[in-house]
C-alpha cells in the first residue's frame, strides 16, 4: 500500500519541496512563449526590450537576500507562499501592460516572487536533504526542470489554439494554485538556524561555490542564447533545425537531474563535479573544434549531461560548509549563480565579436576544467 503525506510527514515535506521545485519552473518558464506579445503591446525595439527584461534578474537579485533572512524569522512555508503569490499576481499583469513603465515594475515583481521562491525553496531542499541522509538535491532540481518543460510548451499550445495571452496566464495560475493546495501544509514553518546580516559579502568556501554557480550557469546561458545562433552561422544549420542543440541540451539536463540522486549516492559528489566538468568542457571543445552540426549537437548533449548535477551537488555543499549561515550563503550563491546568466550571454557575444563564438565557447570550456578540478578542494573542505 502506498504511503501516505499525512500519516509520514517526512513524506510530506519531501512531496511538498518538490512540488515547490515543480512550480519555480512551471511559473517562471510560463512567461517565455507571452514574451513577444508584450513586446508587440508596448511596441519595444529589441534592444529596449534586452534592458527592460534585466528588471526580471533584477528583481530576483534583490530579493534574495531578503528572502534568506526571512526564511530565519518567520518560516520557508511564509517565504514560499509569498514567492507564489507574487507570481501568480503578477504573471496575468504581465499579460495586460500597455506601457514600458508598467512592463518593468511588473517585470520586477515577478523576478522578485521567482527569486524569492528559488532561495526559499533551496533552503527547503537543504535542510529536508540534510535531515534523509541521502541525496535529494539532483531530484529535486529535476522538478524544476520538468516544471519549465511543461510550463513553457502548456503556454505555447494555449496560444497556437488561439487562446489570448490573458487567458493562457490565468490557466498557468490556476495550475499553480492546485499544486500548492496540495503541498503548502508541509511547507517548513521554521527556516536555516544561524543569526547574521541580510547580506554579506561570500567569502572563503562560499565564495568558490558561488564562483562555480556563475561558471555553470554562464554555461547554461551560452546554450540557451547562442546554440541556435552557432549552429545557424557558423555550421550552416538550416534555421528550422537551429533549436536542435538545445534540445538535446535540455533534454539531457532534465535525464541527468531525475536520475542524479542515484547517481551521486553510487559516485560521491566531488566525483559528480570532477566528471560533470570534464563532461561539460569536452562537449563544449567538440561544438567548437569538430566542424560537423551532428557532432555539435551531441556535444550539447554532452554539456547537458556535465551539467545537470553540478548546481545541485553545490547546493548540497551549502548545507556542508561552517562559514556563513545558510540563510546568507543561498542567495549569496543564488546572486552569483543568476550574474552568471544576466551576464554570461553578453560576455560570450563580445568575445565573439573579438574573436569568435568558438573562440568563446573554448574558454568557458577552461572555466569547466577549474570547476572539475575544485571538486577536489570541495571534497575536503565540506566533508561530504
Amino acid at each position: 500500500m502506498p504511503e501516505s503525506p499525512s500519516a509520514h510527514p517526512a513524506v510530506g515535506t519531501r512531496l511538498s519541496t518538490r512540488i515547490a521545485f515543480f512550480i519555480s519552473g512551471f511559473g517562471t518558464a510560463a512567461w517565455a512563449p507571452l514574451v513577444p506579445f508584450a513586446k508587440a503591446r508596448v511596441g519595444l525595439a529589441n534592444g529596449t526590450l534586452g534592458l527592460v527584461l534585466l528588471c526580471l534578474g533584477a528583481g530576483s537579485i534583490i530579493a534574495m537576500p531578503l528572502a534568506g533572512a526571512f526564511t530565519t524569522r518567520f518560516g520557508c512555508r511564509a517565504v514560499l507562499l509569498a514567492g507564489i503569490g507574487l507570481i501568480c499576481l503578477t504573471l496575468p499583469l504581465l499579460t495586460t501592460v500597455g506601457s514600458i513603465p508598467g512592463l518593468a515594475a511588473s517585470l520586477l515583481l515577478f523576478g522578485a516572487g521567482a527569486g524569492s521562491l528559488d532561495c526559499a525553496m533551496n533552503i527547503q531542499a537543504i535542510i529536508v536533504e540534510r535531515a534523509s541522509g541521502r541525496p535529494m538535491m539532483s531530484g529535486f532540481h529535476g522538478l524544476f526542470s520538468i516544471g519549465g518543460i511543461i510550463g513553457a510548451a502548456l503556454v505555447s499550445f494555449l496560444l497556437a489554439l488561439g487562446t489570448s495571452p490573458l487567458s493562457s496566464a490565468a490557466i498557468v495560475v490556476v495550475g499553480i494554485l492546485l499544486a500548492l493546495w496540495r503541498a503548502e501544509a508541509y511547507f517548513l514553518r521554521y527556516g536555516a538556524a544561524g543569526s547574521g546580516p541580510v547580506f554579506a559579502i561570500p567569502r572563503g568556501i562560499v565564495l568558490l561555490l558561488g564562483i562555480l554557480c556563475f561558471v555553470v550557469f554562464l554555461t547554461e546561458g551560452s546554450a540557451l542564447d547562442w546554440s541556435a545562433v552557432f549552429l545557424t552561422s557558423v555550421r550552416d544549420v538550416k534555421p528550422a533545425y537551429a533549436g536542435l542543440g538545445y534540445v538535446a541540451f535540455a533534454s539531457m539536463m532534465t535525464i541527468g537531474r531525475l536520475t542524479g540522486d542515484t547517481i551521486v549516492k553510487r559516485l560521491g559528489r566531488g566525483k559528480i563535479v570532477v566528471m560533470g566538468g570534464l563532461a561539460a568542457a569536452g562537449g563544449l571543445a567538440l561544438i567548437a573544434l569538430v566542424p560537423s552540426w551532428k557532432i555539435g549537437i551531441l556535444g550539447y548533449a554532452l554539456v547537458g549531461a556535465g551539467c545537470a548535477n553540478l548546481v545541485p551537488v553545490l547546493y548540497t555543499a551549502i548545507g556542508h560548509q561552517k562559514a556563513m549561515p545558510e540563510h546568507v550563503a543561498v542567495p549569496a550563491v543564488s546572486t552569483l549563480g543568476y550574474a552568471g546568466i544576466l551576464a554570461g550571454p553578453a560576455a560570450i557575444g563580445f568575445l565573439a565579436h573579438a574573436a569568435s563564438l568558438s573562440v568563446a565557447f573554448l574558454i568557458v570550456a577552461v572555466l569547466l576544467v577549474g570547476v572539475a578540478l575544485s571538486g577536489f578542494t570541495l571534497r575536503a573542505r565540506t566533508r561530504w
